[in-house]
């Protein structure tokens, strides 16, 4: 299904039924790179899966792919299909505009899920860094044997902008930012979820949490000491940024906290 909403032909995917999720997947990918996850959520929820711009099957449009003017896409989306406060839940790039989404339109959104984004450049480890440095169109060719060319290849509405989206994902990684003011000001609660060998320490993933008032004090017998908001915190074991997306420990943890009861 298409969504026409702020310019851009939004593709998404709705599986199973039960209170609305929206799923937002990392960047190169699409709404299939959760693979077995996307049922097991579905099984208890109705799971909207949406292709971010330029990415599966929507097309890009003359903007750069950036999380804030993502955050927009999803917000029009949730009223486009008169969703009543979905759930959000998001990896890596699908993360930043998960949370720039609840941070920006929190009326819009009932629970958040942020998996494995980071606050900071900073925080991800240099070598992966100056990877992320080299990724451009100049590396299309290089791409030809690995998963995301293929699944672009196999899904775009144009393939051949396969380069295009490679330049434009190589700019937003070469930006700095800042995100802990978003962190710091979020009004739904929130599960910050990494794994144990992710493309940041998990003191990284500490720091996210602290500044939702969690891991400051012991949470008490009945649970009082635990953070203001309802947040919470999963490092995965046995996990990296590559894998942690399509494992039955991120659907787990994700269905464990969507459905927690409010205290």
């Amino acid at each position: 299904m298409y969504a026409e909403v702020n310019g851009i032909n939004l593709y998404y995917e709705t599986h199973g039924s039960g209170r609305p999720l929206i799923l937002l997947h990392g960047g190169l990918g699409s709404g299939e790179m959760f693979g077995p996850v996307l049922p097991l959520l579905a099984e208890r929820h109705q799971v909207v899966a949406v292709d971010l711009q330029g990415h599966g099957r929507t097309a890009d449009i003359d903007r750069p792919i950036d999380v804030q003017l993502m955050a927009g896409d999803i917000a029009a989306l949730i009223d486009h299909l008169r969703l009543a406060t979905p759930d959000l839940v998001g990896y890596s790039l699908g993360g930043g505009v998960a949370l720039h989404t609840a941070a920006k339109y929190p009326a819009k959104v009932r629970r958040l899920v942020v998996a494995s984004a980071n606050l900071r450049p900073d925080a991800i480890y240099p070598e992966m860094r100056a990877q992320q440095g080299q990724v451009s169109a100049a590396a299309a060719e290089f791409m030809r044997d690995t998963p995301m060319y293929q699944l672009y290849q196999r899904v775009a509405p144009r393939p051949e902008d396969f380069p295009r989206l490679l330049d434009k994902i190589g700019e937003a990684m070469s930006k700095d930012f800042d995100f802990t003011e978003e962190v710091r000001g979020l009004q739904v609660p929130t599960l910050v979820v990494a794994a144990d060998a992710d493309m940041a320490p998990p003191s990284h993933y500490v720091e996210v949490f602290k500044l939702l008032d969690g891991g400051l004090r012991d949470g008490g017998w009945m649970g009082e000491g635990r953070p203001k908001g309802g947040h919470a915190l999963a490092i995965l074991p046995g996990l990296t940024h590559y894998n942690i997306a399509n494992s039955p420990l991120f659907a787990a943890v994700t269905l464990a906290f969507l459905e927690e009861q409010p205290t």
